[in-house]
């Protein structure tokens, strides 16, 4: 911004906001104050203009500062002080925006004057900070302009360093805002040295001694404080101050290049003994300036600076024990090293066994945080101080110290760092990782070690461990490993333990090595297994067998990790080993995915280094982008005959494992040659037409008699050749393209196929993803469009969406003057669009956007060639306009499904294109909606609904806003009809047109009879907004939040969510009543779960009575006992069960009333223990009831009921209950409620018998002594009523015990 723009923004009123920090100022907070400050500089700035025009001197940056520079001396007294405080904060602001644009000649002249009129307001912490940080800016301007003989000058003297002390004191400012402009100054001084030949700038050891001085002066002062006892609240009190001093101290040594190089060493004492503190802050910050120095010095200007530095840090090595300050210590060694080889990386790898040897020791500490550090420390020295030129060209130097370096890491594996080996095995991962194959021979004592640890059944690490084996075997190679460690699973050895758990491990990790070590180890390993398996025979599989089944499967699963960029893959991969996969993959049906994955990987691994760009790759995998061409070509030669093969096995495989040999064949289709290539096109052309051929002369009883099971049913040939023909579509040459288009032509007329008919409509997306395709779909367009226009009758429902692909990707590249096209076959898309499948209405939506946007590029619609057209029709001009009107032709068609289809077809385009459309269409449209809103077909009206909402929701204003006055009474009319959700899509409807265009609106064009629906819309409103207002609680939030992410993420895109979406509930009471949201309904029903009924002492509820809710209560009802002589007291007793019991009043013996006291269960004077009406369901399902337990033996609970009481005193039944019973006594051997007589007198109530005392039963034989009938016995659960009435009693000793 220039001095013009900047003295713009304080002469116009409403752009004085260039001091709106000033705002937020402790001093300045009062607002008033702040405007007239403002206004006080807009003064002084026209006053000062005024005087330079009277003097006739032109408005320069020189003119204004000697101007500016009178009114400082007036306004600012060295002896005196502040003479006028307004005038000065206005003076010294436009002095900070007018001396960056003063000559540097002239600043050195002023220097004395201006730092004179200053110091006051430097020096005075009372100042407001606005006028600090102007006066801050003024001396900033002056240091810059300095040159090298004024630096020289000794603080003692009126000079830029005595200046630049005054600013190292406010950086260190309580106030924020001063400190940050202070320091700020200070980074732009240092960066900007005057020129001379050192590197640092001429004050940056003052200000480095500065800082250092302020920040020792903090720490001498905190150590004080906790001496004398203050403790942690004067630590706390001291922790801003030192904060503010590393702040200094970090911008001095961001600002000088890293630090200046006298001064290391103690700051690095400092930095060091601030990190033991147990504050975090002060620890990061104390890291923080470490991180500073390191980046200041990774540039070749400041890295002299480096060594000193490092030697410094490593001097401050702390205590082996010292568990606080070594991690920190060991954290900016890592960081040093890391900067280091970034700057002279082989000086940094000669160093590199010392480093690592010191740092190694640390892991014998018996802190686990040390320990910890240490390995991090040391994979870091492992993966950044290894250079790539090392691992790829390596000298005799470098070659002695990689030797180190992996005889230190075997070291750690020694019985010395026990307690650390997990952290050592992560350091070992590194080395490999690092040292790649380099390792080889160099690791392979740590392989041995690891390998032993990992053969221990009680070893703990096994994860880790291999972890570690994965990581040797990727650098090193399996068959290195596999040396050092054998499997020994074919000839095992007493002595040596077999290792079938290192397969896993080799799967995972195998890459980049020689495929000739899989052909001599694992292929005889394979073939020894599997005559294991063949000498079984049908015998029934031991486990031995299954065991040797699953290694054979293991070891074939690490073929694809040796396919994965094999370095002999010319050689290895012969005619033998081919041949051998081709027997496999025709006999062993468990192998076919491994070996498919593998084939594939062999051209897809070399494809991706020859695509490649970065040379990190070739790095990485040892291949170069030639030897990658040669083994593509040496694949090539193999591609026929291992695609008949694969053809072969894809025929003869289950549709749903056909997908990974799909993918083998495409992978091998791409590098076939061009010959083989057209010799297998022909030859499964010619299979394809023989089979079509036999297929239509097929009858249907041949068919049916062809059917197999549905689990195991076999697809057509007819399928299987066209899924080969889609596949090898993309790579034929333009010559066989007339073949291929005759074969889709003579597929797509068979109707008694459709999914023969699917396939074929699929080719023509899939010769758009090829460059050769595009050209020839563009070529035989007429053609394609022709076959697509015949082929309409024929089309079949499930290949819809493929035909709408096939249409989208033909009008894709659609000539322009071939675009009569689009409405030869427009009717189908519109139709398409009313589809019941989701994906085929999707398809036809967006293939009428693309439609649309083809129209409006432009081009002849050439009228005569489109079907059912005269043919001296004219020719017209393609444009969107002209396309909405041949959808709107489907709008008078014969039946209400193309009328509603024709609807929805133009609300999607609406949607997409009325920012593009004339008013005058689009009006055209809205008024012709209007007339079928009183249509009265629901199909034609429902589509209706979703126009008129993009309507409200998309069209201008001053569209909608006058076809208010016929819509609103149009949607009115249903708003009454609840079919189909009429309802709620109307009152969506009125809920975004009240959002967009008021209420008041709504309601004048509303009818009178449904101003109440109208009325109810605006009170949910309301009442939702006066919720939300006081709701205010983050849980509240953060549900709407989530139901509104719900919400957004329901539909796949902006149209479905404009004609199917809504912000409100989608509930629709006729009443007043409010919607509730989900979260809302969720606490309606947790509190419907807790209410209750109240029911009438006389007559059971009436659930369907309007005063039914005069019976529920959200609270338990608490019963009385009812009064005496009521009609309550008078009928029959129920026991706990629900049973009756009849014989406890002689009045009532001939009534059987079930006694539903207030209490609810019949329980006499105590109550029940639970409500309801169900006697007959508690005793079939209650805690009482019986159970049949295994072998259809009766079981009976023994619970106590909640009082905890166990009820055997033998009380009448009729004023006692209990659910826990007695055992029988000695004598008795089952007792019960007698149903019909069983073995003994008639003397009890139906029941079922129980192991304890019964109420009111007989006696009966062992067998059958309960109620031994047919209907009342221990089969029945039915309560039923005995031979006699009897009163209740207790049975015992094989007696009835009368009351």
């Amino acid at each position: 911004m220039s001095l013009i723009e900047k003295l713009d923004k304080i002469r116009s009123p409403k752009l004085q906001n260039q001091r709106e920090v000033s705002y937020e100022d402790s001093h300045m907070s009062n607002y008033p104050m702040v405007f007239a400050d403002l206004m006080q500089t807009a003064v002084v700035l026209s006053a000062v203009e005024d005087t330079l025009r009277d003097q006739q001197c032109d408005s320069t940056p020189t003119a204004y500062f000697a101007a500016l520079l009178a009114l400082l001396g007036q306004s600012i007294s060295p002896s005196s002080g502040i003479v006028n405080k307004e005038l000065a904060t206005s003076v010294v602001y436009l002095l900070d925006l007018v001396t960056p644009y003063v000559p540097a000649p002239l600043l050195r002249t002023k220097f004395s004057q201006i730092l004179t009129s200053i110091a006051p307001v430097l020096t005075n912490h009372e100042i407001e900070a606005p006028l600090i940080r102007s006066s801050i800016g003024c001396l900033e301007s002056l240091l810059l302009a300095q040159d090298t003989a004024a630096w020289a000058l000794p603080p003692n003297q009126v000079s830029p360093r005595r200046a630049l002390a005054g600013l190292l004191v406010l950086a260190s400012d309580h106030r924020p805002k001063v400190r940050k402009r202070a320091q700020d100054a200070i980074t732009h001084v240092l960066k900007s040295p005057p020129p001379s030949p050192s590197l640092d700038h001429p004050a940056a050891d003052m200000c480095a001694e500065t800082a250092m001085r302020s920040l020792n002066d903090v720490m001498t002062a905190s150590g004080k404080k906790k001496k004398k006892g203050k403790g942690q609240a004067q630590e706390g009190h001291h922790q801003p101050g030192l904060m503010h001093a590393l702040q200094a101290v970090k911008t001095t040594a961001a600002a000088s290049g890293g630090w200046p190089s006298k001064k290391i060493e103690p700051l690095c004492q400092i930095l060091m003994n601030i990190s033991k503190s147990n504050n975090d802050y002060l620890t990061m910050a104390a890291f923080e300036v470490f991180e500073i120095m390191f980046q200041g010095m990774a540039d070749e200007f400041s890295s002299s600076k480096l060594p000193r530095l490092m030697e410094a840090i490593t001097e401050l090595r702390p205590s082996q024990n010292d568990s606080q300050l070594l991690p920190p210590w060991i954290a900016v060694v890592s960081r040093g090293y890391d900067v280091s080889a970034q700057i002279d990386p082989e000086d940094t790898f000669l160093k590199l066994p010392d480093i690592f040897e010191m740092i190694s020791g640390f892991l014998t500490s018996s802190s686990h945080n040390v320990r910890i550090s240490a390995s991090e420390c040391l994979i870091s020295f492992v993966v950044n101080c290894v250079p790539e030129k090392v691992i790829l060209e390596p000298s005799v130097f470098d070659e002695k110290t990689l030797d180190k370096v992996a005889e230190l890491g075997t070291s750690l594996l020694s019985a010395k760092y026990q307690a650390a080996w997990m952290e050592v095995f992560s350091v070992i991962s590194a080395l490999f990782e690092a040292l790649k194959w380099r390792s080889t021979l160099r690791m392979n004592e740590s392989v041995s070690v690891v390998g032993e640890l990992r053969s221990n059944d009680s070893f703990q690490g096994k994860k880790q461990a291999d972890a570690v084996l994965g990581k040797a075997i990727e650098a090193i190679g399996p068959e290195a490993v596999l040396n050092v460690l054998p499997l020994n699973l074919a000839k095992p050895k007493t002595d040596q333990p077999g290792r079938a758990w290192l397969l896993p491990i080799l799967r995972d990790h195998v890459s980049n090595t020689d495929l000739a070590h899989f052909k001599s180890e694992f292929v005889p390993l394979s073939e020894f297994m599997f005559q294991r398996v063949i000498e079984n025979g049908s015998n029934e599989k031991t486990i031995e067998i299954k065991i040797f089944e699953t290694l054979v499967q293991q070891i074939w699963a690490l073929l694809p990790g040796y396919c994965n960029l094999p370095l002999d893959l010319t050689t290895a991969f012969d005619q033998s080993f081919a041949e051998l996969l081709s027997n496999l993959l025709y006999q062993q049906i468990e192998l076919r995915s491994n070996i498919c994955k593998a084939l594939q990987v062999l051209v897809e691994s070399n494809q991706e280094i020859l695509n490649t760009k970065a040379t990190e790759e070739n790095f990485q995998r040892r291949i170069t982008k030639e030897t990658a061409r040669q083994n593509i070509d040496h694949l090539s030669r193999f591609s026929g005959n291992l695609l008949a093969v694969l053809f072969n096995v894809y025929s003869e495989t289950l549709p749903q494992y056909r997908g990974f040999i799909l993918q083998c064949i495409n992978a091998y289709l791409s590098i076939a040659p061009e010959q083989e290539l057209l010799e297998t096109f022909t030859r499964v052309t010619g299979l394809l037409e023989a089979a079509l051929a036999d297929s239509t002369s097929q009858t249907q009883a041949d068919k049916q008699k062809q059917s197999q099971p549905r689990g195991a049913e076999m697809p057509p040939t007819t399928h299987t050749l066209m899924d080969l023909i889609i596949t090898l579509s993309i790579y034929l040459p333009r010559t066989t393209f007339p073949a291929l288009f005759s074969v889709t032509a003579l597929i797509l007329p068979q109707a008694a196929d459709p999914q023969l008919q699917k396939k074929a409509y699929k080719l023509l997306p899939r010769l758009a993803s090829s460059p050769t395709g595009i050209d020839a779909l563009q070529d035989r367009n007429p053609e394609l469009q022709s076959l697509l226009l015949n082929s309409a009758p024929t089309a079949t429902p499930p290949c819809r969406r493929d035909r709408l692909a096939a249409i989208a990707v033909v009008t894709e590249h659609l000539p322009r003057q071939s675009l009569h096209f689009i409405p030869s076959i427009l009717s189908e898309v519109v139709i398409s669009a009313k589809e019941v499948n989701e994906k085929a209405r999707a398809a036809a939506f967006d293939l009428l956007v693309l439609m649309a946007r083809k129209m409006s590029q432009g081009g002849t619609i050439s009228q005569s060639k489109i079907p059912h057209m005269p043919q001296d029709a004219p020719d017209a001009d393609a444009s969107l306009e002209e396309f909405f009107t041949m959808v709107s032709a489907g709008l008078v068609g014969s039946t209400p499904h193309m009328v509603s289809a024709s609807i929805t077809a133009l609300t999607r385009i609406l949607y997409e294109f009325h920012a593009q459309l004339l008013p005058t269409v689009i009006e055209d449209l809205v008024a012709t909606m209007d007339l079928f809103l009183t249509s009265a077909n629901r199909e034609i009206v429902r589509s209706v609904l979703g126009f008129a909402k993009v309507a409200i929701i998309t069209l201008p204003e001053t569209i909608v806003k006058p076809r208010l006055q016929s819509l609103v009474p149009g949607l009115m009319s249903w708003s009454r009809e609840h079919k189909a959700h009429f309802r709620a899509k109307v009152k969506h409807i009125f809920e975004r047109m009240i959002r967009r265009f008021g209420f008041e609106l709504v309601d004048r064009y509303c009818p009178e009879e449904d101003r109440k629906f109208i009325n109810n819309i605006r009170k949910t409103k309301e009442r939702r907004k006066r919720k939300k207002e006081t709701d205010g609680d983050n849980d509240d939030d953060e549900e709407a939040m989530a139901s509104q992410s719900k919400r957004k993420n329901r539909f796949e895109s902006e149209y479905d969510r404009a004609v199917y979406g809504s912000d409100e509930s989608e509930s629709s009471d006729d009443d007043d009543k409010q919607d509730h949201s989900d979260a809302e309904r969720g606490n309606r029903r947790s509190r419907a779960s807790k209410t209750y009924l109240v029911e009438d002492s006389d007559e059971p509820l009436d659930l369907l009575d309007r005063k039914v809710l005069a019976h529920i209560s959200s609270t338990r009802p608490v019963r009385g006992k009812p009064a005496e002589g009521s009609r309550k007291q008078k009928q029959s007793k129920t026991d706990a069960d629900g049973k009756l019991i009849f014989g406890a009043d002689e009045d009532d013996r001939d009534a059987m009333v079930l006694d539903f006291t207030e209490g609810g269960g019949g329980r006499g004077d105590e109550g029940t223990v639970e409500e309801g009406i169900g006697a007959y369901v508690e005793a079939i399902r209650g805690r009482d009831a019986v159970q049949r337990g295994r072998g259809g033996r009766l079981k009976f609970t023994n619970k106590r009921d909640r009082k905890g009481d166990v009820d055997d005193d033998g009380e009448d039944v009729g004023g006692s209950s209990s659910s826990n019973r007695r055992k029988p006594e000695a004598g008795a051997k089952k007792s019960g409620k007698g149903g019909r007589p069983g073995g003994g007198p008639s003397s009890g109530k139906g029941g079922i018998p129980t192991r304890k005392h019964g109420r009111g039963g007989t006696t009966g034989s062992a067998r059958n002594g309960a109620g031994g009938g047919p209907k009342g016995g221990p089969k029945s659960q039915r309560r039923g009523l005995g031979m006699g009435k009897v009163r209740g009693g207790r049975v015992g000793k094989g007696e009835v015990k009368r009351r």
